[in-house]
């Protein structure tokens, strides 16, 4: 065989074990570039979530907990008012029925979830998982009876029932998750009064009201029966008011009237990660296709772009 022939076979090998070879991008931390370097492995992939940002703010930013302290602690701070003012009041026009005069309970009505609970690794799990919302995956986290204290809402929730103020928590959480919703309060040392059904779930019967969808109004009716509302706390605005018209327009005419209760008898806490707020922006039609919805989102987006001229 020639040195030629020989030549051009053993290139050819070397070429072929070279391509053979994994590709190598990535270094150990203990290796040198004169070692023997380490196969980068490709993370798992994780599909694009819309709730991906809103997520991480939620569990990773200080300034998040920040707005929980401040709420609860001005709540707080009205709470002396309202105990000592007999005509006050935090039940928007209409609900009440009962007359004040006679009724000598007071109470708050909190909110459940994103208010007084922390439900973030349920949302991660959706982002981690590319998976939506859905109820059987929601039960399954509240019957866990994990989620942890809002910043700040075990400290004044206390603080209430220490003045004697009963705590409602009125929750769009389904009734037949009682008993998993009040375990998981009580766990973390959220007040439950003993001779009260505190918890009033979807699904509460109030007879001689109406009830309209998920919207709470029946259910503060009831509680405005026996007490004197002195307050109340959520992440919506359907914990504070019922809402006729879920349209951006809508839901701010229906805020309007009550604009002067916020921060001093409504204490409206952020929640980014999900909220009527969101199929406001596209009909409340949840058919439609997921780019469907996320197109109608950045129509509503304000961009103030000057016109050119």
């Amino acid at each position: 065989m020639s040195k030629t022939l020989i030549s051009t076979v053993l290139a050819s090998l070397l070429l072929g074990a070279c391509a053979s070879q994994p590709q190598r991008t990535a270094f150990a931390p203990e290796e040198s570039a004169a070692s023997t370097p380490a196969v980068a492995v490709a993370a798992p992939a994780t599909p694009p979530n819309d709730n991906l940002n809103a997520v991480a703010w939620t569990q990773m930013a200080i300034e998040r907990d920040l707005i929980y302290i401040q709420a609860y602690r001005a709540a707080q701070d009205q709470l002396a008012f309202a105990l000592r003012d007999t005509h006050w009041e935090a039940l928007p026009e209409g609900e009440r029925k009962t007359p004040l005069k006679g009724i000598r309970k007071t109470a708050i009505i909190v909110d459940i979830d994103e208010t007084v609970l922390d439900n973030s690794p349920y949302q991660a799990r959706l982002v981690r998982d590319g998976r939506d919302f859905n109820e059987f995956t929601w039960a399954e986290w509240c019957r866990e009876e994990v989620a942890a204290p809002i910043p700040g809402a075990l400290e004044f929730t206390r603080f209430a029932a220490s003045k004697g103020v009963t705590v409602f928590y009125l929750s769009n959480r389904a009734r037949d998750l009682r008993e998993a919703t009040i375990s998981n309060l009580r766990k973390e040392g959220f007040p439950i009064a003993d001779d009260e059904d505190v918890f009033l779930g979807l699904g509460t019967i109030v007879s001689g009201c109406e009830q309209n969808g998920s919207e709470k109004g029946c259910r503060r009716e009831l509680i405005s029966r026996s007490y004197r509302v002195l307050m109340q706390v959520g992440d919506q605005l359907g914990d504070f008011i019922d809402v006729l018209a879920n349209t951006p327009s809508g839901r701010r005419d229906a805020i309007e009237p009550y604009m002067d209760w916020i921060g001093r008898r409504w204490f409206v806490l952020p929640n980014p990660t999900y909220g009527s707020w969101e199929p406001a922006l596209f009909n409340n039609n949840w058919s439609a296709p997921a780019e469907e919805r996320r197109r109608t989102k950045i129509e509503n987006l304000r961009y103030d772009d000057k016109e050119e001229n």
